[in-house]
């Protein structure tokens, strides 16, 4: 096992592998840019190295300087985490040439998946069921009709080098392709530097279904089954869970197989996680692989009882992994809610500001995978997650009500938060049925983002502000979105008699203090 390993990444993500190093008895360096100084992942570390300026492009993307560093304090591998530096096979491929490990595959497997249309062609090469489409990028508009013609509207143009929505969009009808593959293609270079675009068939109505894959160094490679990713906004994850209710066991055993052939076509090493469409007959289409730790890995990690973390490590160092493929399944449900800084009840805008107050939840089967504390500063310049929060428990119903409890037990003031949106997704009669797919949120946004008050709302709201107004005569402060007052002895409410229990009372209050529910 290595001595020191430099986590180059910052938030939840570089707290988590700080920790998984300190339960190995690994020393941890922490890189960080000027606007993060003071962040809970540079104190959590044994070491800490400035490597530059607040915006990215500056400090944490700057491989020389991470390599660098590691170098000037003695580390012998790098974490890269997620996002920044971790599916740059240059990044990989520079650590290894300056004698260091890098903590993830080897740089051909990133280059090998990294585009989706060499994934593609290695896919379809290895038996691995793909989307109809290209396996090159599109020339031109016409070639691109024509092959829209082949496979009948509705199509999707992709970017070839990202993900993440970006260089993407579906395209209904002829007279609108045009227009869209140059927008396609004018997003893909600024995202990714690279207009590279193709085409596949638009399957409507599917799910978003990965697996998640572990393999060493000594040619084992482990299927750890499936996590469910519909609940997306502008292709971007926002609530994932372990199991599938979609996935039978004969599906996960099928899945699970084609995920691990197409990382062995890879050469791939360590843990990776290959993308799904699952349609609504049951067949599945390999969409990409990733090739990194996933943000939602702490579903598969509750229900497996496998770190990944640790084992990213371990391999890393050379070990063999101990588990067979027939021990590897589901136990009980998990699901993860990314808690952000935006404010979904105004198009999802960032929000920016200074925590003031934090309360985690906790109890049975909870879990918080945070990078915020009480006066965390949360600007522009990173992505607006804050954390995770992430709940297990023996079967679906009752994770979703412990999600439930969870979410109502935490509190964030300074900073708009997505609690608010995820507790209403909670409450959903079609989530908690387990009816999604990935235009299931597109669709019940407008009823997951504000709730109509009661009718005689506006008079209890005047009541409401009267009590709150007597209140702040008293001395007390009155409480914002997202605050939750603390409890007082006998589990009562120590500052106001408006109990999360009652939702008329709460969307009062709410209205009275100027707020949207």
């Amino acid at each position: 096992m290595f001595s020191k390993v430099l986590v180059a990444n910052r938030g939840e993500i570089a707290l988590r592998v700080i920790r998984a190093c300190r339960e190995l008895g690994v020393r941890s360096v922490a890189v960080y840019s000027d606007a993060d100084a003071a962040a809970p992942h540079v104190r959590e570390a044994d070491e800490a190295v400035n490597v530059g300026p607040a915006p990215s492009a500056e400090s944490y993307l700057r491989g020389d300087r991470v390599v660098e560093a590691a170098k000037r304090v003695g580390a012998e591998a790098i974490h890269p985490g997620y996002g920044f530096l971790s599916e740059r096979e240059w990044f990989a491929r520079l650590v290894r040439d300056e004698g260091l490990v890098f903590i993830g595959p080897p740089p051909e497997a990133i280059a090998a998946m990294g585009s989706k249309t060499a994934a593609r062609q290695l896919a379809i090469a290895a038996g691995v069921p793909v989307v109809p489409g290209t396996t090159s990028a599109l020339r031109d508009a016409a070639e691109a009709e024509r092959i829209a013609q082949e496979f009948g509207y509705p199509v999707l143009l992709k970017a070839a080098a990202g993900g993440g929505g970006k260089g993407m969009r579906v395209v209904r009808e002829s007279r609108e392709l045009a227009s869209l593959l140059d927008a396609a293609r004018r997003e893909a270079k600024n995202a990714f530097g690279d207009d590279a675009v193709y085409v596949e068939k638009y399957i409507v109505g599917p799910r978003h279904v990965e697996i998640q894959v572990l393999g060493d160094q000594h040619g084992t490679m482990l299927s750890l089954g499936e996590r469910e990713c519909s609940v997306q906004r502008r292709h971007q994850k926002m609530i994932e869970e372990a199991p599938s209710v979609a996935v039978s066991p004969e599906r996960r055993r099928q899945m699970g197989e084609t995920a691990v052939r197409a990382a062995r076509a890879a050469g791939y090493v360590n843990a990776g996680t290959c993308e799904f469409l699952l349609d609504q007959d049951g067949r599945f289409y390999f969409l990409e692989m990733n090739t990194r730790l996933q943000v939602e890995h702490p579903v598969t990690e509750l229900v497996t009882g496998i770190d990944l973390v640790q084992w990213q490590l371990r391999i890393a160092a050379g070990e063999q992994l101990p588990f067979a493929q027939e021990e590897i399944g589901p136990r009980g449900w998990a699901i993860e809610c990314r808690i952000t800084s935006e404010d979904p009840d105004n198009g999802f805008l960032p929000s920016t500001g200074r925590i003031e107050y934090l309360h985690v939840p906790s109890g049975p089967g909870v879990r918080w995978d945070g990078g915020i504390e009480i006066g965390s500063e949360v600007g522009l310049h990173y992505d607006p997650m804050l954390a995770k929060l992430i709940v297990w428990a023996p079967d679906r119903e009752r994770a979703v009500e412990r999600m439930h409890r969870a979410l109502l037990e935490l509190t964030v003031q300074g900073v708009e938060t997505s609690r608010d949106f995820h507790l209403r997704v909670m409450e959903d009669d079609e989530f908690r049925r387990g009816a999604i797919e990935i235009q299931w949120l597109e669709r019940r946004l407008p009823t997951l983002v504000k709730t109509t008050p009661p009718e005689n709302g506006v008079l209890v709201a005047a009541v409401a502000a009267a009590l709150l107004a007597h209140r702040d005569r008293s001395g007390r402060v009155s409480p914002g979105k997202n605050d939750r007052p603390a409890l007082g002895n006998g589990g009562t409410n120590a500052s106001e008699d408006v109990t999360p229990a009652d939702p008329w009372k709460q969307a009062a209050r709410r209205e009275a203090i100027g707020d949207r529910w």
